[in-house]
């Protein structure tokens, strides 16, 4: 089979603290990556500016997201409002004139910014009252970006984005935005693989496992509490200028309000807490589930002759994938990632199942 761990002994410490360590890991990844470099001449502009584009984006959004969640165990019901604060500060220093590398971490020093003030008053609480902490957060941001011209032009209005370039590159036609989103997304996946390896991800850990514990092993809680805030307020600015200077091009307020935040947290539980692949994974279904589901649906009917009303139709897809959601999760808590880990631990060691390892 091509999951195996037989035969394969480590004789360096380099090797076994690899993040990949079988070769079958490494070659998966590594054909991923080149699909995804060569699908712009592969498949037709409409399925990468319509899927895969936002399948990157997103997930860039559900991974810093879930350094909060899953790596330090504090829910975010505003993050919707952590990636609009990002998308409208970078485009407003790039109608400055800095260019889109400057304004993109500008955008996530802005959303850092006003995460850790949220956090630090949120992190004084737990549960459902740092739930309702964040909420807070999500309603105060949209309304500061409605009511404030200065920063959205009003109720009603767009904010367009200025032609910009990324290392020399112009941001233009659509395969340009799909590679540096691609560049970014995949720094983005490193740098989050790595993070549980640092003393930054294995306190965060700690804390997130009991924080009064974490404490008494010299782990401040609150300042690691406050330092995940910071770190995924970040990533979420930055994935919002992204988003706008990629994706969006116009942007204005009703773009980030709470159906969003509901839709990340949903991506993030039901890919799985603290897994990156799980991030990927979520995303994907949350995207393309209700568009998959409406398509058989359709087929279904026509095939059958079975004549189902309009507003029937288009309310079916939606709740069969709020039962599909349910249903992963009543199977699997841990979301898909743990499928994925359970049939690749099975395939360890098929069709010898006595020898678990």
């Amino acid at each position: 089979m091509i999951y195996r761990r037989a035969g394969i002994s480590f004789t360096r410490y380099q090797d076994e603290r690899r993040l990949w360590k079988l070769p079958t890991d490494r070659w998966a990844v590594i054909v991923i990556f080149a699909l995804l470099l060569v699908a712009p001449f592969l498949v037709d502009r409409l399925f990468v500016v319509g899927y895969l584009l936002p399948l990157i984006i997103w997930s860039m959004a559900a991974m810093g997201l879930n350094l909060l969640m899953g790596g330090a165990g504090q829910i975010h019901l505003g993050y919707g409002a952590v990636i609009g604060i990002g998308a409208y500060a970078s485009v407003h220093a790039m109608r400055a004139g800095l260019p889109f590398e400057l304004a993109m971490i500008v955008g996530g020093l802005a959303s850092a910014a006003i995460g850790v003030v949220f956090g630090a008053a949120a992190l004084r609480v737990k549960g459902l009252y740092l739930a309702m902490a964040t909420l807070a957060m999500q309603y105060i941001v949209d309304f500061v970006i409605v009511q404030v011209p200065a920063i959205s032009g009003g109720t009603q209005a767009a904010l367009s984005v200025p032609r910009t370039s990324f290392l020399g590159i112009a941001i233009q036609g659509d395969r340009a935005p799909y590679y540096v989103a691609l560049a970014l997304c995949a720094v983005l996946t490193l740098f989050m693989l790595n993070v549980r390896r640092t003393s930054f991800g294995r306190a965060l850990a700690a804390v997130r496992e009991k924080d009064y514990a974490a404490s008494i092993i010299g782990v401040d809680p609150f300042r690691y509490k406050l330092l995940a805030f910071w770190v995924s307020s970040f990533i979420g600015g930055m994935t919002g200028a992204v988003l706008a200077v990629c994706y969006y091009r116009t942007i204005s307020p009703d773009q980030f309000h709470l159906d969003l935040s509901i839709q990340l947290v949903a991506m993030v539980i039901v890919g799985g807490l603290g897994s990156v692949l799980g991030g990927f994974l979520g995303v994907g279904l949350i995207l393309f589930a209700p568009i998959v589901l409406n398509q058989l649906i359709g087929l279904a009917a026509d095939q059958f002759g079975v004549a189902i009303p309009t507003d029937l139709r288009a309310h079916l897809p939606l709740m069969l994938y709020g039962g599909l959601i349910m249903g992963f999760l009543l199977l699997e808590p841990l979301g898909l990632a743990k499928i994925y880990s359970n049939i690749r631990n099975y395939l360890l060691v098929w069709p010898f199942r006595h020898a678990r390892q």
